[in-house]
């Protein structure tokens, strides 16, 4: 294995450098004739394959490069419940009961994840319990009212309050929380490459560095051409994002590509990080790019954030997300980092993944957003079932259509929202933080004058009663029950 060459292929990341030994599988290279051909070896496609070979179909699965090269080998990891889009929008855009049939379905697919990582083996994937989705506004409303619809909707959550939240995050930033109970983080290039031997055990046959150059969805039997050879099948089934735009360029025109930014520290002192973050799962402290982090390697902070609609070099971004690490934990100190790299994925309109029939025998999983480690194996697992049993649960996703994404406009426009929310919500945190200070000078303020007033009460003696002269039992018993009830606040 060509290590220099794995760490371009995976953008230098730190999941590269920690990858699992893997020899790179071979290029397509003689015609074959097969029930389904995946192209695109991300963790959809993989899934997809996998599941077709346990069901005794033959499969192959086509990737242009590496396996998890692009958005499910470079993301930080979040296996989460749900999907990007707000859950009160899939509600309003197709009711509750449905909207829960879909929650349901997005935590069946975690639980694939985490049944694959007990069977597979969790060396190398390091999987860590819980996922801190924490607020920087003390909107406490806001928050019990996303708890009740999430815990509605089946997903196991709690809430923090804010001392809860500083106990295990120790930023003054930070407020309340929601805690996903059954949200767990992996390394998921090493979840990638283990999917990928499990599918093979399984009877898929997958090739590294072969282009799916067209499709000819005529007839019963697609037609696959690549650069040395072609391939029959009679179910296609793509599994990308913006990577489709040469082959299907109507289905990229779907998706608007965003581009995040992840680094991971040097190693930290341990000590020094545990009495800054003393929560080893994920943690987000936005809807958006700006932040998601978690402790790697067990010392060191992998941080993410800073989305642009057009992808740029990741070494410009490691001095503004090291700002954001020192605004959240100043304790931290000054850190170095040693890798940066950056995961272009593709988001709809409507924020919620794509996946179905396009038509007959050409299928589609793709559009997963910020939100794929889990929605790629529902959609797998979903795609599997309809080609091979016909089963057609994948029809609870056809509310969410094929939109166009507005093409460059739509990437401007992207961006604009990414800008303008990183404003508002810092002018939020400022309002939060203002209204904390305010309230922190008040109760100072109410201390002082109640230690204030007790001292002058105790200082009052009866005018009956002279210094010289002790008071009589009785005076003595009311006095000091007059003073108890003072010091009591009474």
């Amino acid at each position: 294995m060509n290590e220099q060459a794995d760490r371009a292929a995976y953008g230098g990341s730190w999941y590269a450098a920690t990858m699992l030994p893997v020899e790179p599988r071979p290029p397509l290279t003689v015609d074959l004739d097969i029930d389904v051909c995946v192209i695109g070896g991300g963790l959809a496609g993989l899934t997809t394959a996998r599941e077709v070979a346990r069901r005794g179909w033959s499969v192959v699965l086509l990737e242009a490069g590496r396996l998890a090269a692009s958005a499910s080998g470079r993301n930080t990891g979040f296996v989460l419940p749900g999907f990007a889009a707000d859950a009160e929008k899939v509600v309003a855009r197709v009711g509750f009961e449905h909207a829960k049939d879909l929650w349901t379905l997005a935590q069946a697919g975690l639980d694939y994840v985490r049944d694959t990582i007990a069977a597979e083996g969790a060396d190398g994937i390091d999987p860590e319990a819980g996922w801190l989705y924490v607020s920087k506004v003390d909107d406490s409303d806001e928050l019990f009212r996303t708890i009740g619809l999430l815990g509605d909707l089946g997903v196991e959550v709690e809430g923090w309050p804010t001392e809860r939240v500083r106990t295990f995050l120790h930023s003054e930033r930070y407020f309340g929380a929601i805690h996903f109970l059954r949200a767990i983080s992996i390394h998921p290039l090493n979840y990638a490459l283990k999917l990928a031997a499990a599918a093979e055990r399984d009877g898929a046959r997958i090739f590294e560095g072969t282009s799916a150059l067209s499709i000819d969805p005529t007839g019963v039997r697609k037609r696959i051409a690549t650069p040395a050879a072609r391939v029959r099948a009679s179910h296609v089934v793509l599994a990308g994002n913006v990577q489709l735009k040469g082959l299907l360029p109507r289905v990229a025109a779907t998706l608007v590509p965003i581009t995040t930014y992840v680094i991971t520290t040097a190693p930290l002192d341990r000590e020094r990080l545990a009495a800054a973050i003393n929560y080893r799962g994920a943690v987000s402290d936005t809807d958006l790019a700006d932040n998601h982090y978690r402790i790697v390697g067990g010392d060191r902070l992998m941080w993410s954030g800073r989305a642009t609609a057009w992808q740029r070099n990741p070494l410009r971004y490691r001095a503004a997300l090291t700002a954001d690490i020192a605004k959240t934990y100043p304790q931290l100190g000054k850190v170095e980092v040693d890798y940066a790299w950056n995961g272009t994925l593709g988001n709809t309109v409507h924020r919620m993944p794509q996946i179905g029939e396009l038509g007959p025998g050409v299928w589609l999983a793709s559009g997963f957003g910020g939100h794929g480690l889990d929605t790629t194996a529902m959609a797998g697992n979903l795609v599997a079932r309809g080609i091979v049993e016909g089963d057609e649960t994948w029809r609870k996703f056809t509310p969410f259509e094929l939109v166009w994404a507005g093409g460059l406009f739509g990437r401007a426009a992207a961006q604009l929202r990414v800008w303008i929310k990183r404003q508002t919500d810092a002018a939020a945190e400022r309002r939060a933080k203002a209204r904390e200070m305010a309230q922190r000078h008040v109760d100072l303020a109410q201390t002082d004058s109640d230690a204030t007033g007790a001292a002058a009460s105790a200082s009052i003696v009866p005018r009956e009663t002279r210094c010289d002269e002790p008071a009589e039992p009785q005076q003595r018993s009311q006095l000091s029950h007059r003073n108890s009830r003072e010091d009591a606040g009474e």
